[in-house]
């Protein structure tokens, strides 16, 4: 947009408006800086910064290092292993409703629909809790690992469906009708057609979603005590060397790590998929915010 057009949507902010947000600026973060010292001051008083308290987590030394990143490894393969099956699960069966819902009519989508909104509407912690107490009861014998699974699969997978579905409602109808006039079904159209350009449309907010999946599976702690994910390993072993804090710290560390990993894996796919779609692409909808039309 040219500085014309700009200028129409909002005014350029004159001398005094810049200098009273320069100076709200530098007093924020002033007060945020001194919020950071008092609680680093009040932490060293309690003495979490002692060198026995770390020791165990970063001093290659110390008797508990080895032990402790043994099952810190330990806790983060399965973490890993249960975010990546839930992840192929959800993206599978997302797509799977996707195209069910758009195939069926009116009336005859209205159980996908209602499938769709009443697993939207639960806390994944309460979905992971159902599947783990439900599934016993109807017979199946399978391990906490897999009710995290199941229960982490059954929350996104219909978070996913309606990213992809917002994905598809987007493009141009010409698109359909230029299938559809070429000899293509409409389940061609949909698999060589619509669904390529909706998922690369969509692919930041698949990607989001798919974060989330990786963090959600910390809730297995709350929930499922025969998983020995990342934070239960943690939690085990903070209560043995009492170190909370440091503990959680490079926990949060490692989290934040394969998020960032998982973000810039995102903007490489987003670049080696070539040019995106021109249709307008509401990928910067939140993944639960999505618009239910039945």
């Amino acid at each position: 947009m040219s500085a014309r057009g700009t200028s129409v949507l909002f005014d350029a902010p004159g001398p005094r408006t810049r200098r009273r947000t320069a100076i709200a600026t530098v007093v924020a973060l002033a007060l945020l800086a001194a919020g950071v010292v008092a609680v680093l001051l009040r932490f060293a008083e309690r003495g979490q910064f002692d060198a026995e308290l770390w020791a165990p987590l970063v001093d290659p030394g110390s008797e508990e290092f080895p032990l402790v990143w043994e099952r810190i490894g330990s806790g983060l393969s399965v973490t890993l292993r249960a975010a990546a099956a839930a992840m192929v699960a959800s993206v599978v069966i997302g797509v799977l409703l996707t195209t069910t819902r758009l195939a069926l009519g009116r009336y005859g989508r209205l159980p996908v629909v209602g499938v769709i909104e009443l697993l939207r509407g639960l806390p994944v912690i309460v979905t992971i809790y159902y599947v783990s107490a439900l599934l016993p009861a109807l017979g199946a014998d399978l391990d906490d690992f897999w009710f995290l699974v199941i229960g982490l699969t059954a929350y996104n997978s219909v978070i996913i469906s309606e990213i992809v579905r917002a994905g598809v409602v987007a493009l141009p109808r010409g698109q359909v009708e230029a299938a559809l006039a070429v000899g293509l079904t409409r389940a061609q159209t949909m698999r060589l057609v619509q669904l390529p350009q909706a998922l690369r449309a969509m692919l930041p907010a698949l990607i989001s979603q798919l974060v989330v999946i990786l963090k959600d599976t910390a809730l297995a702690l709350f929930v499922l005590n025969g998983v020995n994910d990342l934070m239960r390993e943690a939690n085990q072993m903070r209560t043995v060397l009492d170190n909370p804090l440091q503990m959680y710290v490079v926990v949060a560390l490692i989290y934040i790590v394969i998020c960032l990993v998982l973000d810039r894996l995102a903007h490489w796919v987003e670049r080696r998929s070539g040019p995106r779609t021109t249709a307008a692409t509401p990928a910067a909808t939140p993944a639960g915010d999505a618009v239910t039309r039945v």
